[in-house]
């Protein structure tokens, strides 16, 4: 069965009115021995109660086998041998969507924010050779506002669709005084699995490997709060078309969601075919190359062999930002980076463009001190002459 946003909307806006008539005819009654409820204290139990019935048919949407889709009890379970492992090794993960969120709010964009959460733990679940199994969210805010919980919530439960990810419970937190009016904030939690000795540790990398990326669909989740610096104080008009881009508002394009390359990369990683994989957040480039690397060896990736996105190039040139702080604080376009054999490069970027991915590649592994060089020529990424940068592990 499938709700809509709306139909969830009106359930959670009637208990909010019944909510605030119980909280006003208390008010008007109390006396020095008046008896004290939670909800004189702003907090609507019964409110609370009504999103987790309502986000019912949401959580049911993402139900996969091993997982079961009921919410209401103290945990969700999940059955490993049912999902068709025999010999799993556990992987967790945990993040957030960082100050993009505040971003988001400010502009009552909430639609896509769950994808985003979802996104960044997944995304680094697939590093590790992981199948991303289930899901839990924690929603935080001061008081629960009609339509917000709920669209948050359903952009979390289309982040675990395009994983393939069962969202199975989750905690929705209404503090009074813990957050300012509107503000809430979001935490994600992912559990995946992979058969013993299939996971990618990053000890199959090695000097010859070359240096594959996935582009990103934006910014993604890390830089934001250089963003909303830059917003600041240029005072970029949010919902004018973007110089970049007339036909997309530039609010739109800097909350575009965090692409999710679980489905394309799975396939590839469970026959062997990418020896490391590396998702590019905080740190950009310079720093997430490395963390997949043995002692021995070092990334080389050489800036101009892809183009700039435009909203890269954007940012850069509004902030006069210098191409060795891009590379540390963006993705620049390539949201994961894989490591493949010389012999495999043209059979894996072909599997990768048939499952919808943009491939370009990047660099190479050579020998040398652990760590990742970034480099590039004049006019590379608005240099005005050669440039390089370079992070010891």
């Amino acid at each position: 069965m499938r709700v809509s946003i709306g139909e969830i909307a009106t359930v959670f806006a009637q208990r909010r009115v019944e909510f605030q008539a119980r909280k006003a005819k208390a008010n008007g009654m109390r006396g020095k021995n008046a008896s004290y409820t939670y909800a004189d204290a702003g907090v609507d139990i019964a409110a609370g109660n009504a999103l987790v019935r309502a986000i019912g048919p949401l959580v049911k949407a993402t139900a996969r086998a091993g997982a079961t889709s009921e919410l209401g009890g103290f945990g969700g379970f999940f059955d490993p041998k049912a999902a068709g492992y025999s010999d799993p090794l556990l992987v967790a993960a945990n993040d957030g969507v960082g100050t993009k969120l505040k971003l988001a709010i400010d502009h009552n964009r909430h639609d896509t924010v769950g994808i985003d959460l979802v996104a960044m733990c997944v995304n680094d679940l697939i590093v590790q050779g992981a199948e991303p199994l289930f899901f839990l969210d924690y929603f935080a805010t001061g008081k629960l506002e009609t339509g917000i919980a709920e669209r948050v919530i359903a952009g979390i439960a289309e982040g675990c669709k395009q994983a393939n990810c069962a969202l199975i419970g989750g905690e929705t937190a209404e503090m009074p005084g813990m957050y300012g009016a509107g503000d809430y904030d979001l935490a994600g939690f992912c559990v995946g699995a992979v058969e013993r000795g299939e996971q990618l540790t990053g000890e199959r990398a090695a000097p010859g490997d070359v240096l594959l990326g996935l582009t990103s669909s934006g910014v993604h989740s890390n830089g934001y709060s250089l963003v909303r610096r830059l917003a600041d104080d240029l005072g970029w008009r949010l919902d004018r078309p973007a110089l970049f881009d007339q036909e997309c508002l530039l609010i739109d394009a800097l909350l575009e969601p965090t692409r999710i390359y679980v489905a394309s990369l799975l396939p590839l990683i469970r026959e062997g075919e990418i020896n490391a994989l590396a998702h590019i957040t905080g740190g950009g480039l310079l720093e997430n190359v490395p963390r997949i690397l043995p002692s021995g060896a070092h990334a080389r990736i050489d800036a101009g062999l892809w183009s700039q996105p435009r909203l890269m190039a954007f940012l850069q040139a509004q902030g006069g930002i210098e191409p060795e702080e891009m590379a540390r604080t963006f993705n620049c376009g390539v949201g994961m980076v894989l490591s493949v054999a010389e012999d495999r490069v043209e059979a894996v970027t072909a599997r990768l463009r048939e499952a919808g991915e943009t491939v370009v590649t990047v660099g190479s592994i050579v020998s040398g001190e652990r760590g990742c060089t970034v480099q590039g020529g004049q006019g590379i990424w608005g240099a005005r002459g050669d440039w390089k940068a370079t992070h010891l592990a």
